[in-house]
């Protein structure tokens, strides 16, 4: 049973099967994941468990039947030993495929991935700012694992409106297919599984919204009983901990669940902490629960070599991406206010609000003013609702106050000041709206309305001004129906998906798209859209950051032009807090220019924290002046103070934010190097993937039709009917990317692909925005499909022979693969070698396959098949009476490889095993000083209990640590071909 290993060929239940993937199983064996290659078995996948199983005969690489090859120019092969090639990917720590996504990738896209894989298991928070392609680089680093077959099953968990386009994404871009789990998709599932079977378990890549899964319970069970290769969680920050909470929120339980339910965690978020210890200690617990000791007390030394977090700006990488970013032009607009709303701020600030029934004036006081006045520089239709809903709470009591009538009758007072404005029809009472409306249709904007790709998106916090907004501009703009919609988080999730996927169809009627702040995290709004306006300013700077992202990021065309409205008050207070708005646009403009991370200024680190903190500074009655000498001060202490290393690690520091252009570039242009010296390029025996596939689908086709399919070798596509055993596959695919007629187009061109994604989004049907030409390359299921295929050419336990006039006289050769799997059944260490001799009494002597491949002439059409004649006749024999002795040569050089590799392993090991005994300790004396107070009882109770978690999850990481670094002690080794030149004129 040592010799189980994805790879293998083993006989079960008397037929051939080829070993796809090994898993411990709960029994103490092994669930191995196989596919058929014999006659009877062929195309069909299966699982076996080994304690089960009476007789698992692992197949004898020295007994293996060397048989000829009688495919024109040697296809069967070259194609077998392409196949293999492919699905050997070793686990180091180079990028393979990830870079040849359909994308036009920049090296720093490739740093998560190259850091990732050089951890004992792929965890990592990408934390890039907003707009630098995270989706993309989780994509590169997800392609990588999948190669090195630690990705067969895959979950996703998003925010409900990014569900579609993160699928589409990483299908379109990387063929990786994610059924999307929303409330139609889980409905499906549901019809199509028995009751009370666990749906994660029905597809291997599935996609779905955190909030579905924290409001069902039904799901916990589910997630506890399934098993991942890798979890993905998108806006990660909404999973942390939060600052001030006493217990764990429900999302923050979730991710705890879902941290221990894969090898690999991904968690993607460009605000990635609170500005506490503790929320960002949260998510260094999800990704390695033995980093940190106390979550309270703790300095990056704990975490920085781990290896765990990424984080880069736009001026960190700006030399990489002149041509995918555009600088941003902004433009502030400024109008006087009306009459009617110089009136309403007087009556809002004559307002004697009260608490439990007294007007107490003071800070508290002058919060309910600050709360009613948010409303009210959002539009006065938000100012009214919020009005009417405090006078219906007054007024809901069984006998209010004296006091509170007269808060009553003020708040009536400034309902009749907001009623004339929400009231007229042509709104000319809202000064902000009508300058807005004026630069809309003035020539200096160069909106166009009639532009499908030239849409507009329009950014505010109340749902009310939203409303209000949808109803006047759609008369003031004489907008068509469904030329203007909401986006908000009150839509159901498929809602919310179809606005997004609508805005992203150039065919779509839509030309403006009013978004509540549900929509500033993470949605492709770019696409057919630059224009971005702020009808009211958001009160955190992270919330200016996450919209202005919608349309400034990675992949945007156009310049991006983002529009500020500002009102002009007379009232002194209402005009002071107004520029007190004004200033955190400007510190916005400065971050993006120079700082990188916005939130610096406030230094509290979350969006609604900072809302408040504005609203504090508004009810203390700060100054702006005081308010923007408070904010620079803050960024100046992110900058310079070297003791909060929180702040220094993701504000930037003195690195970040270095003056020193020349000093920055070199460095960057450094770092670009290095990226780009990790991509390796192994040696193929096809000219590309399209010469591949064309010649599988020959071969394959050959004996006995298999499907029908057709070529256009100018553009690269081929057009294949899926067969039923490729049907069956093709059934884990996003329903909307599988063919109605089982019809498949492939492009090897990735330009093409890339304008094929370009042109899906002018359609107007949501299922046809998912380009109908798939990427012809390695990941693709089909391209999968057909490498099983053709690894099945050659009968049970049997390898080609084939004759090469470019070797010696008389040199005989035998291509062998070797692999070392560790406790988990994963690849480690994979080998290929060419035992070579001249002669039938010389040793054995080993090359690189890709130096003997190049001397050999192994080459698709290269080497001339003459048949099954004599010359075959006179080597067979020799040959097969040589192959013991290759695969003896192999065998000795691999256990010698095995040893010293096991040797660094296990020296690797040690250390890590004796920091994990050092942190278990630290954590313990931090724990007995924490409970030191306590009462003797409650001490000794507490700390047991403590004591036990903390030791299970040290021993549960130790023994993940021994089995993913201890390789099984004897390799295993394939024959793949034999090759000779039995004399000088053969």
């Amino acid at each position: 049973m040592t010799q189980l290993a994805p790879g293998a060929r083993a006989l079960i239940r008397d037929e051939e099967w080829l070993i796809r993937r090994v898993d411990p199983s709960a029994d103490g064996g092994w669930l191995l994941t196989c596919d058929g290659i014999s006659e009877l078995v062929r195309g069909q996948s299966a699982l076996f468990l080994t304690e089960l199983e009476d007789d698992i005969e692992i197949l004898d690489p020295s007994q293996t039947l060397l048989v000829p090859d009688d495919s024109p120019k040697y296809n069967a092969t070259m194609l077998y030993l392409e196949s293999q090639r492919r699905r050997t990917v070793p686990n180091d720590t180079r990028i393979h495929l990830g870079h040849r996504g359909v994308m036009n990738v920049v090296p720093y896209q490739l740093d998560p991935a190259l850091q990732a894989l050089q951890q004992p298991r792929a965890r990592i928070l990408i934390a890039d700012s907003v707009g630098l392609g995270k989706t993309l680089e989780a994509g590169i680093l997800a392609t990588e694992l999948i190669q090195r077959g630690r990705g067969k099953r895959i979950l996703v968990v998003t925010q409900k409106a990014m569900l579609t386009q993160f699928q589409k994404e990483w299908w379109s871009r990387f063929s990786i297919p994610l059924v999307r789990l929303d409330s139609m998709g889980l409905a499906r599932v549901r019809n199509r599984i028995p009751a009370n079977h666990n749906p994660f378990n029905h597809f291997d890549r599935s996609i779905i919204s955190i909030d579905t899964l924290k409001s069902n319970l039904e799901y916990r069970n589910y997630l506890e009983n399934a098993w991942w290769d890798m979890i993905v969680i998108d806006e990660c920050h909404n999973v942390a901990a939060r600052a001030g909470e006493m217990g764990l929120a429900k999302r923050a339980k979730l991710a705890r669940l879902l941290a221990t339910r894969s090898d690999t965690l991904i968690l993607l978020s460009a605000t990635p902490h609170d500005g506490s210890a503790r929320s960002f200690a949260s998510l260094m617990s999800l990704l390695d629960p033995t980093a940190i000791s106390d979550p309270d007390d703790y300095t990056p030394d704990d975490f920085k070599n781990k290896g765990l977090v990424i984080r880069r700006f736009k001026h960190n990488i700006k030399d990489q991406v002149t041509s995918d970013f555009q600088e941003r032009v902004t433009t502030c607009l400024r109008q006087a206010a009306s009459a009617q709303e110089e009136a309403a701020y007087r009556a809002l600030l004559a307002i004697p609000f009260t608490q439990n029934g007294q007007h107490k004036g003071g800070k508290q006081q002058q919060l309910q003013r600050v709360a009613m006045q948010k409303g009210l520089f959002s539009s006065p239709a938000a100012a009214l609702e919020s009005a009417n809903k405090r006078i219906q709470l007054l007024q809901q009591k069984s006998a209010p106050t004296a006091e509170e009538g007269t808060e009553i009758a003020h708040l009536q007072d400034f309902i009749a000041t907001l009623q004339p404005i929400t009231q007229d029809a042509s709104a000319a009472g809202f000064s902000k709206y009508q300058r807005l409306l004026a630069h809309l249709q003035s020539a200096d904007f160069g909106w166009n309305n009639q532009d499908p790709a030239d849409r507009l998106v329009v950014f505010s916090e109340r749902i009310e001004t939203l409303h209000w907004l949808q109803k006047q501009l759609a008369k003031d703009l004489k907008l068509k129906d469904k030329q203007l919609d909401i986006l908000h988080g009150g839509m159901p999730d498929t809602e919310q998906q179809e606005m997004v996927e609508r805005f992203g169809r150039q065919d779509d009627p839509i030309r403006v798209l009013l978004c509540s702040d549900v929509a500033s995290e993470g949605l492709n709004l770019h696409y057919f859209s630059h224009r971005l306006v702020h009808f009211d300013l958001p009160w955190s700077l992270m919330v200016f950051q996450q919209r202005n992202g919608r349309v400034d990021r990675y992949g945007q065309k156009h310049q991006p032009h983002i529009v500020y409205l500002f009102t002009e008050a007379v009232t002194e207070h209402i005009k002071g807090d107004l520029r007190i708005l004004e200033i955190l646009q400007n510190k916005d403009d400065q971050a993006n220019k120079n700082l990188g991370d916005p939130s610096a200024f406030l230094n509290v680190f979350d969006p609604e924290k900072e809302a408040e903190k504005v609203g504090g500074f508004m009810a203390e009655g700060l100054s702006p002046e005081q308010v923007e000498t408070t904010l620079d001060q803050a960024a100046s202490n992110t900058q310079d103070n070297e003791g909060d290393w929180l702040l220094t690690l993701f504000g930037g520091g003195a690195d970040a934010t270095s003056s020193d252009a020349s000093t920055s570039a070199a460095t960057s242009a450094a770092k670009t190097a290095s990226s780009l010296d990790h991509i390796h390029n192994p040696l193929s025996l096809f000219d590309n993937d399209f010469h591949y596939a064309t010649t599988a689908l020959t071969q394959i086709n050959q004996a006995t039709p298999v499907c029908q399919w057709t070529q256009a070798a100018e553009e690269q596509i081929i057009s294949i009917t899926a067969p039923l055993d490729l049907q069956d596959r093709l059934r884990q695919l996003p329903r909307e990317a599988q063919a109605d007629s089982d019809l498949y187009a492939l492009c090897a061109n990735r330009d093409r692909v890339a304008e094929a994604i370009e042109k899906a989004r002018q359609a107007r049907a949501e299922e046809d925005t998912w380009p109908q030409l798939h990427y012809l390359w390695a990941q693709h299921p089909i391209m999968e499909w057909l490498g099983d295929r053709v690894l099945s050419q050659f009968g049970r336990h049997s390898a080609p022979l084939l004759l090469s006039a470019q070797l010696q006289p008389g040199e005989q050769a035998f291509v062998l693969m070797s692999l070392v799997p560790n406790r988990k059944g994963q690849p480690l260490m994979v080998e290929w070698q060419v035992a070579t001799r001249v002669g039938e009494q010389g040793a054995f002597q080993l090359e690189a396959f890709e130096t003997f491949a190049t001397r050999a002439g192994l080459q698709a059409n290269r080497l001339a098949n003459r048949g099954q004649g004599a010359a075959y006749q006179s080597v067979a024999s020799p040959m097969q009476a040589a192959l013991p002795g290759a695969v003896a040569t192999m065998l000795a050089f691999m256990a010698q490889q095995q040893k010293q590799f096991a040797a660094q392993l296990d020296a690797r090991l040690q250390a890590t095993l004796a920091e994990l005994k050092l942190l278990q300790d630290k954590q313990i004396v931090q724990l007995e000083l924490r409970f030191e107070n306590q009462i003797e009882t409650v001490k000794r109770s507490r700390l047991e209990n403590r004591t036990r978690q903390i030791g299970r999850v040290f021993d549960d990481y130790r023994q993940w640590v021994q089995d993913t670094l201890t390789t099984e002690p004897k390799p295993w080794i394939q024959v793949l071909a034999a090759v000779c030149n039995p004399t000088a004129g053969a």
